[in-house]
């Protein structure tokens, strides 16, 4: 096809002639981080394990039609009082938003992007735990328009919504 690109950064500037448009322009780590404190002795603490879940999203705008949209899960897992791991991943991606609406590119920076950036870190989460010893785990599911909901409810409460176009879009969730 013709509008194919193979090298996504010139789409956005291509597709804004077009109309509005959303491209996934790059994902990719921006940090990662595993700890085990305790180990080798933790792996023989008796007890159950307490979960801890830590999510949080950074947005900057790149320029005019991109934005660099960073997830940061960090799990920590204790057993008693003693840390047992803390897994941080930071997954990002660079994402290309044209002839929206200001209120559009913020609902999408705040649902679909964390979104399509999910399953990666979830990933890599996994992976982090049972490469340092710990019986596998599984990410549950998040539901970002539930968290973007409650993001506008508490810029309502602090005055922010009457004005979505000057607002950083979707903060910390």
């Amino acid at each position: 096809m013709s509008d194919e690109t193979t090298n996504g950064a010139a789409a956005p500037a291509q597709q804004d002639a077009a109309g509005p448009a959303f491209s996934v322009e790059k994902i990719y780590v921006k940090d990662v981080s595993f700890e085990a404190p305790g180990a080798p002795a933790i792996f023989s603490e008796p007890g159950q394990p307490d979960l801890q879940l830590n999510l949080n999203q950074r947005v900057q705008r790149l320029n005019e039609a991109l934005f660099e949209v960073v997830l940061t899960v960090t799990l920590t897992c204790k057993v008693g009082e003693k840390t047992a791991y803390v897994a941080e991943v930071e997954q990002a991606g660079v994402f290309g938003l044209v002839g929206l609406a200001p209120q559009a590119i913020d609902v999408l920076l705040g649902t679909q992007c964390p979104n399509i950036l999910f399953p990666y870190v979830r990933q890599i989460i996994g992976e982090l735990i049972q490469a340092g010893g710990f019986p596998p785990f599984l990410l549950q599911p998040i539901n970002f328009d539930a968290l973007y909901a409650e993001t506008l409810r508490q810029r309502q409460q602090q005055g922010a919504a009457g004005d979505l176009a000057s607002a950083e879009p979707a903060g910390n969730a």
